[in-house]
């Protein structure tokens, strides 16, 4: 059997890689252990997030599935910080854990090129270096130009509660044993990493009057670029809102060594930015609460999620743990919380393209490149999707840069910075975050879903129509003025009472100030409806923004100043004369594409960029540069 690209695994990044190649018009394989499980939630019930929910904007943008099923399949949604700044806004979506891997898998089955085979891959096959195929665990050999391995926590994954361990995976599935021993085999770097889940507890059992109700939006919001909606607003299911007290404290604080991290039991990191309740209380001995919420699963069952109450102490206190909370002193728990160890890859053995450095036509996608979260692996599967058909084309890889997408954010991190802990996305890692918008992801990346084959003429135009109408409509606030003449008295009373306002001011200056909004001037006739709501808010957004996103484009020239100079593939450190030792040890291992890629290695200092690129331009001359 032969198939021109394999997919192991799956999970989000399995969907999204599989999808991807699928659509590019080769004929795929998606391979994994359990067909009910594509697509599965096995920890929180959500898609998005804080900086998430722009991944998943991304995804969409490019063409993936992720948004679009998102959309289809939630029972709450709601845009965070949506009284902030939009460069922080972020859609969440509490997402049906039954309805979710269930729209998802009807997608891939309707998807042309695309074969989803039951099995267990056990063994890579390798020539000359090349990827040519794999086996399964029945001796079965599947061949293949490409392989993507999208194995998520499954690489030898351990089921840890207090000091008992079980050697499976999510939800007692079997694990995968030999291929991460097969990869060491290859060369690879295979580190140990850990993540964990909290208690689901059952819905009748829960005292709700004592706790916080947080309903969705009273906005429709959609993570599909077309800004199509598939919900009732008004029919929505509540979260809750519950916080840690003096007691859940003290009864953690009693048993920290029976928890598996403190009592040593566990091997592998966890993840900084998404710790264990014990290791809340421990890191955070100030905070006198900590915040939780109560989420459900599904409208088909009565699971509630537990959100933020992630441990790996034993069942006894858990049980403790859960009945001190309020509304909880009854909870029954329906399944504990634990932790799972699993293996990786170090990332730094990837290229941007997310090809391994290693093997030839290999790729790698999700959790086994370090990272944590539904939304990263699938941002990952869908461009190591996109990269594998490029490289059977013999075409460019797309990679994206940092001022793209946050997507390109976290590959460059991955490949760049490497990891030692779960990496998880965050606001804060993306240093032109005003540019990576919610509101803008397919003026940013539709583009490279239309080229690469994954966005159809039908949506490309859509995006041309709206470039347009986004250039014509700043052009004409530009053109028109307010005068005294044609103002209203509600604007009036907007404006300070010390301007008299005697001045003739285009309506594009006039929005810069911060009392004036777009919506106000529609209502009042000052500017005519004839563009999208969509249209409306873009342009709000690059007029009251104007200066920051200067000021940011600025910063991007001189990244991709850099970027555009290149570092050889042959290039070699050791002739490079007064490098520092440990700029030359990362240089060697991580050996950067370009300068700007090299500025971003820790251990390089300026200092070194500097030698780096005084030696480029003496040994390979000014194209280099």
């Amino acid at each position: 059997m032969f198939f021109d690209i394999i997919v192991v695994g799956g999970g989000h990044a399995g969907c999204e890689a599989s999808h991807a190649t699928s659509k590019m018009g080769f004929k795929t394989a998606l391979i994994t252990s359990n067909i009910k499980n594509i697509a599965d939630m096995p920890c929180n019930p959500s898609i998005g997030g804080t900086a998430k929910g722009i991944i998943v904007r991304d995804i969409d943008a490019l063409g993936g599935l992720m948004g679009i099923i998102a959309d289809k399949s939630h029972i709450q949604i709601k845009m965070l910080n949506n009284g902030k700044g939009p460069a922080v806004r972020s859609l969440r979506a509490q997402a049906d854990k039954v309805t979710y891997p269930k729209n998802m898998l009807k997608a891939l089955k309707s998807t042309e090129n695309l074969k989803i085979i039951e099995g267990m891959v056990e063994d890579i096959i390798i020539e000359n270096n090349k990827v040519k195929g794999i086996k399964l665990e029945n001796e079965k050999i599947i061949n293949c130009n490409a392989l993507i391995l999208t194995t998520g926590t499954y690489l030898k994954s351990k089921i840890l509660i207090g000091d008992s361990s079980k050697f499976e995976g999510p939800h007692g599935e079997r694990r995968s044993n030999f291929l991460s021993d097969k990869l060491k085999q290859l060369g690879f770097d295979i580190i140990r990493l850990k993540t964990g889940t909290p208690q689901r507890l059952d819905r009748k059992t829960i005292d709700f009057s004592k706790l916080k109700e947080e309903t969705g939006d009273d906005t429709y919001w959609a993570f599909n670029c077309e800004n199509e909606f598939f919900y009732d607003k008004n029919k929505q299911e509540k979260c809750y809102l519950v916080y840690t007290n003096e007691t859940t404290h003290k009864i953690i604080n009693e048993n920290l060594a029976k928890s598996a991290m403190y009592g040593g039991y566990a091997e592998g990191i966890g993840p900084r930015y998404c710790p264990s309740i014990e290791d809340k209380i421990v890191r955070f001995k100030d905070k006198e609460r900590h915040q939780l919420f109560l989420e459900p699963e599904s409208v088909y069952y009565d699971d509630i999620y537990l959100q933020g109450f992630s441990t790996s102490m034993p069942k006894d206190v858990q049980e403790k743990m859960v009945h001190s909370l309020k509304g909880l002193e009854n909870a029954k728990i329906l399944k504990y919380a634990y932790a799972i160890e699993y293996d990786a890859i170090n990332p730094l053995q990837l290229k941007p393209s997310l090809e391994t450095k290693i093997i030839e036509n290999l790729f790698t996608a999700g959790q086994i490149n370090g990272t944590s979260g539904y939304e990263e692996a699938a941002g990952q599967g869908i461009i190591a999707g996109i990269n594998a058909g490029r490289k059977l084309q013999n075409k460019e890889p797309l990679i994206l840069k940092r001022n793209e997408s946050y997507i390109g954010v976290l590959i460059d991190d991955l490949v760049t910075k490497g990891t030692k802990e779960p990496y998880r996305m965050l606001t804060s890692r993306a240093e032109f975050r005003l540019l990576l918008r919610h509101d803008n992801a397919d003026l940013r990346l539709r583009k490279y879903g239309y080229e690469v084959g994954l966005i159809n003429e039908e949506k490309y135009h859509k995006l041309k129509e709206k470039e347009k109408n986004i250039d014509k409509l700043l052009n004409e606030l530009k053109e028109e003025k307010i005068t005294k003449k044609n103002i209203t008295q509600n604007i009036l009373n907007k404006i300070n009472k010390d301007d008299n306002f005697n001045t003739s001011i285009s309506l594009y200056d006039f929005l810069k100030r911060p009392e004036i909004n777009m919506e106000l001037l529609l209502n009042e006739n000052i500017i005519e409806k004839k563009y999208t709501n969509e249209i409306y808010q873009q342009v709000e957004i690059l007029i009251k923004y104007e200066g920051y996103i200067k000021k940011e484009l600025k910063e991007v020239e001189k990244l991709l100043k850099l970027e555009s100079k290149k570092i050889p593939k042959d290039i070699d450190y050791d002739k490079i004369s007064n490098l520092a030792s440990e700029a030359k040890q990362k240089l060697k291992e991580i050996r950067p594409l370009t300068l700007a890629q090299a500025a971003r290695i820790s251990g390089v200092n300026p200092s070194d960029l500097s030698i780096l690129a005084i030696y480029l331009k003496k040994e390979y001359g000014k194209d280099e540069l």
